[in-house]
């Protein structure tokens, strides 16, 4: 008989941990995130000066923008390596990659997720055309961040005479996953958390490349109700750790929201904006989703379609999906986003990006930081910090209706311009794809057609050269047709 799963403290659970191994983390911004393992990866690497070297992996980011998270393993010596989908929420990781002191790349958060199972399994890699003709293409850098990262993980294949991208296995040794209980076996259950996240694939990992697996829980149970219920079995599971629910809120936000773990009538509801641009984008959008739509929001500006829709009593015509795993309900903002409010259902994130990837999205309206002349999109780079592309590639690129929502202007600077610094959104490789793709501001609005941008609305009261074509830095076609 196989031996259970060892409890362990904290700091018991991550001294396993060798030097030169690569370690998965899972979680969503702050939900499903590790948090006393990082803390204590941290505090040993401080007082011991082990483990070195490291590969961090990871899918979602992970973080607070501040100190929680993945920020914890932001230190010189301790990694080597980061391959990670979003880098904004860990600022102190971007600080190491921007320093050339740990190679980084970034990589699509779908694929990470997806990839994570290909790793599991052994098989050469994840083969998809997500990140074609972007900076995660080898032809245009292969995500890599700075002059320190020169190994290829993406490479471009031709199968039966169509290109496409490789992304190349990272063999997995150490997980440090996260669930509510544990029972005497080690089997693990997800019934306060707010996403499933990677748990499964990411402790398959570690496994099959005979690594370990580390899992907080908040308390352990003699025996779970229903196997059905149990994510991650047992004979996965090398450490158990018990937070008490120490350092294990259920978002970075919030210590415990029953919203994010049931479902409702559909009678709930939410704050109603004051006017604003950002409520006039928002309102905007909103005309563009149709009846019966399956729909993905993107943090920041577009959660404001979501506002209006409840406020004009739409809400309930279409169904919001999250990359995370959530499908129906509202999407949480902020620190909480990845969790919804009153979801019909949550599925783990690799199976919700293979929906995805698969054309199963209506519609995805996502923020813009740059919009280039062609209609690529820039979403990584600001003037001060690499944020990474996260989940937007992959909902970018398979969607089939898109609306790019941003201000007009970004501190009296031009949103719309000659020349992006990153290309996260291909417009020529859309409208070969035959998708449909609007850029709505609060003073005009773009669509995207053969030969680039043409601009279709503008705000009532504006002028056409003063308040729009002077202040972009190319001008569109121009068909003011409404």
């Amino acid at each position: 008989m196989r031996a259970p799963a060892t409890l362990a403290s904290a700091d018991e659970a991550i001294a396993a941990i060798p030097s030169g191994s690569t370690i998965a983390v899972s979680g969503f911004v702050g939900s499903g995130h590790p948090e006393l393992l990082t803390l204590a990866l941290e505090r040993r690497f401080l007082q011991t000066g082990t483990p070195t070297d490291l590969t961090l992996y990871y899918c979602a980011g992970q973080g607070d923008r501040c100190e929680r998270g993945l920020n914890h393993l932001a230190h010189e010596g301790l990694l080597r390596r980061i391959v990670g989908g979003h880098w904004n929420l860990a600022p102190k990781l971007g600080t190491l990659a921007l320093a050339n002191k740990v190679e980084a790349y970034n990589l699509p958060q779908g694929v990470l997720s997806v990839l994570t199972r290909e790793i599991a399994a052994k098989r050469p890699g994840l083969f998809t055309k997500v990140g074609l003709n972007t900076f995660i293409d080898p032809i245009h850098g292969g995500g890599r961040l700075n002059a320190r990262t020169t190994e290829p993980l993406v490479e471009r294949i031709q199968l039966d005479g169509d290109t496409w991208l490789r992304y190349k296995p990272i063999p997995i040794h150490v997980a440090l996953i996260r669930a509510t209980y544990a029972d005497s076996r080690g089997n693990l259950s997800m019934e306060c958390e707010g996403i499933i996240s990677e748990l499964l694939p990411m402790a398959q990992a570690a496994k099959n490349h005979g690594g370990i697996v580390i899992a907080q829980v908040e308390s352990v149970v003699d025996q779970l109700p229903d196997p059905k219920s149990v994510r991650v079995p047992g004979l996965l599971v090398d450490y158990i750790v018990t937070s008490g629910g120490l350092h294990h809120d259920q978002t970075f936000s919030e210590a415990f929201i029953e919203d994010f773990v049931v479902t409702s009538d559909g009678s709930f509801t939410l704050p109603v904006m004051p006017e604003s641009d950002r409520k006039r984008i928002g309102t905007r959008a909103l005309q563009e989703v149709r009846k019966g739509d399956i729909v993905n929001l993107g943090i920041g500006l577009p959660e404001a379609v979501a506002m209006v829709a409840a406020e004009t009593g739409r809400l309930q015509e279409f169904t919001l999906t999250v990359e995370s795993g959530p499908t129906g309900g509202v999407p949480a903002s902020g620190l909480s986003f990845g969790c919804s409010h009153f979801p019909e259902a949550i599925i783990d994130q690799p199976s919700q990006f293979d929906y995805y990837d698969g054309g199963g999205l209506d519609l995805a309206v996502l923020g813009a930081v740059e919009v280039d002349h062609e209609g690529s999109v820039n979403v990584t780079s600001f003037a001060d910090r690499f944020a990474g592309v996260g989940g937007f590639v992959n909902i970018a690129q398979s969607a089939r209706r898109l609306i790019f929502c941003c201000t007009f202007e970004a501190k009296g600077q031009p949103k719309f311009v000659q020349k992006i610094q990153h290309v996260c959104f291909h417009g020529p490789t859309a409208l070969r794809n035959g998708q449909q793709v609007l850029y709505i501001t609060e003073r005009a609005v773009f669509q995207l057609v053969p030969g680039g941008l043409r601009l279709i609305e503008i705000t009532e009261g504006l002028d056409l050269q003063t308040d729009i074509l002077s202040k972009m830095e190319f001008t569109p076609s121009i068909d003011l047709h409404r």
